[in-house]
């Protein structure tokens, strides 16, 4: 299993949320997550698809302009790897709506699920953390 990165940047925006991002077809898939992601199996959190970024932006942090989109503070929450725990590419699981996998970083560490919801007009997907067991390589 090969490794990618992966992003959680903290976006005071309109509103304050989490920003959760995958290295995916070579950019950087996002969801924003209202209320950041649990460290608790039994709490699903939404999160909502937004649009893609280079991967150069994985280390942005910083203060967007009013009068640009999502402007407000944006600062580097947590940042790692991570590798997919699913048989099938993530490209695949993408498109299927259903994403598993482990997070290695600072804050966030261990297994979670990226479920896409009937709802949203398939822009809601919610994230969900597993119940954590060791995986090999």
């Amino acid at each position: 299993m090969s490794k990618s990165i992966f992003v959680i940047q903290k976006h005071a925006a309109t509103h304050l949320h989490y920003d959760f991002r995958l290295e995916i077809y070579g950019k950087l898939k996002s969801w924003a997550i209202p209320k950041g992601p649990s460290f608790d199996p039994k709490e699903k959190r939404l999160a909502v698809l937004t649009e893609d970024h280079k991967l150069n932006y994985a280390n942005f942090e910083g203060l967007i302009p009013e009068g640009q989109y999502g402007a407000g503070t944006v600062e580097l929450w947590d940042k790692g790897t991570y590798k997919n725990l699913k048989d099938i590419s993530m490209e695949k699981s993408f498109h299927a709506g259903k994403i598993e996998v482990w997070l290695e970083g600072k804050r966030v560490k261990g297994g979670y699920a990226l479920v896409k919801t009937k709802m949203g007009k398939g822009k809601d997907w919610l994230l969900i953390k597993k119940e954590d067991k060791p995986i090999t390589d």
